[in-house]
């Protein structure tokens, strides 16, 4: 039996007219994962607007898979309809089935073979470039060689040097100040403060360089390459024959730049800080990469076999995940007995799903080793959806572990790096994933 609105707990906090916004603002990771305590789903306000977030394993899943036909992209993703368009990120039933249809391809394994040598000759660059003693910014070097190493596969001529530029400028403006703007009121969006000034100019400069790149592209007719922009261009919708407009094919590439970089520069740098840490992992992942891969380039074919790597990967991600998603429910549906009714939004945070006590011991403890087969064959299907789950999974994640992996391994094969002596530890901060503040390290000879 369902019953009202009124009986859903609301979060402890709220203020009158910015609801929950400024404890969002404040502590958003602290503030999602304190939501369990109040219930399986919770209400959360958004200046006067109510979300409810689903904080459970299983209510999740109602909402992705098994009632997933019931929901369509919520405010979160109108919030950043101005940056990505109508991209896969926000488009929403006939279109969104049909770009999917169309950009799938661009993620098969065979594709991602040909992607795999780009990252491979770029994470090998970037490894012989350091000298030892050196100290870097590791979410700044991880961050630039995300954005380039995919600027690489997506634009196969100098044509597309302007939007890697474009995107090394604009793309960390945006991402600092994404969550906060999607969820806070809209009225606050027109205060003549510096950080709307910022996202408003980087989200527009973005846009209309890729445009640039994308018209350029066509008019010079070299759409018969293996690049993103080329296939995204010669791309035929197998039921109609349709291609992409130049508008389209736009959307898909800022969505793919906006997903694609922060969720391999967050976990990379993640990795490296945890097996610092770690010497006994890092100990046993060195190891296994001299067995597999030995004194040659990463390739594709290592990738499945780089088992300890995986986990490290899998630990980090579900430590450091995804901090919000937005669903609309599109019709009345029901939620943990409760009767939400069309125009609802509803929320969920992966980096807190995956935190859940009830789902991993000890779940702030960094472990590895949580993830061997037969302790990862006693968790659900359901309580582990680093990518998301159902019709809306990251159509890129292969394209991501593939790259994590090559960059890991090419660089652990040659150097250690170290955390530097007087800095703090990073801090997890609040962007589309809960990437470091600061990842300051030294540049030290495996060997050594």
């Amino acid at each position: 039996m369902s019953v009202g609105l009124q009986s859903v707990p609301r979060a402890p906090g709220g203020v009158p007219l910015l609801g929950h916004a400024l404890k969002l603002w404040r502590d958003p990771l602290g503030f999602l994962r304190s939501l369990r305590e109040s219930g399986d789903l919770v209400r959360v306000d958004l200046g006067t607007m109510p979300m409810y977030v689903a904080t459970t394993a299983r209510m999740v899943n109602e909402v992705t898979v098994r009632q997933a036909r019931s929901f369509e992209k919520g405010r979160l993703y109108d919030r950043v309809r101005p940056l990505v368009g109508n991209g896969l990120a926000t488009a929403d039933g006939d279109i969104h089935r049909r770009h999917r249809r169309l950009v799938q391809p661009l993620f098969h394994h065979q594709r991602i073979a040909g992607y795999a040598d780009i990252m491979s000759d770029r994470a090998l660059a970037l490894a012989t470039s350091w000298t030892p003693g050196q100290r870097i910014a590791v979410e700044q070097v991880m961050g630039e060689f995300a954005i380039e190493t995919l600027a690489a596969t997506m634009f196969s001529t100098d044509i597309g040097r302007p939007a890697v530029e474009a995107v090394r400028r604009h793309l960390p403006v945006i991402l600092k100040n994404m969550l906060v703007r999607a969820a806070s009121p809209r009225f606050l969006d027109r205060l003549p403060v510096r950080a709307n000034r910022d996202f408003d100019a980087a989200s527009a400069g973005m846009r209309q360089v890729i445009d640039d790149v994308v018209t350029a592209t066509r008019r010079a007719g070299r759409t018969d390459r293996s690049d993103l922009l080329s296939v995204l261009l010669a791309a035929r919708d197998a039921d109609t024959g349709e291609a992409l407009t130049d508008t389209e094919v736009r959307d898909e590439l800022v969505t793919i730049l906006f997903a694609g970089t922060e969720t391999t520069a967050s976990t990379l740098s993640w990795a490296f800080h945890e097996l610092a840490r770690h010497p006994e992992v890092e100990r046993e992942v060195v190891d296994e990469i001299d067995r597999v891969v030995g004194s040659r380039p990463v390739t594709m074919e290592d990738v499945p076999r780089l088992t300890a790597i995986r986990r490290v990967l899998d630990e980090v991600i579900r430590l450091y995940g995804v901090t919000l998603l937005m669903r609309r429910a599109t019709a009345d549906v029901e939620l943990g007995g409760h009767t939400l009714p069309a125009g609802s939004e509803v929320a969920f945070s992966l980096y807190a799903l995956h935190r859940d006590p009830h789902l991993f011991e000890e779940p702030d403890r960094f472990d590895p080793d949580r993830w061997l087969p037969e302790r990862r064959a006693a968790l659900g299907r359901e309580e582990f959806v680093p990518f998301g789950s159902g019709n809306r999974k990251c159509i890129g994640d292969a394209f991501a572990w593939t790259e994590a992996t090559i960059v890991l391994a090419t660089v652990l094969r040659r150097w250690k790096l170290r955390p530097q002596a007087g800095q703090p530890a990073p801090r997890a901060a609040a962007s589309a994933m809960a990437h470091p503040d600061r990842v300051p390290m030294t540049v030290l000879p495996r060997d050594a």
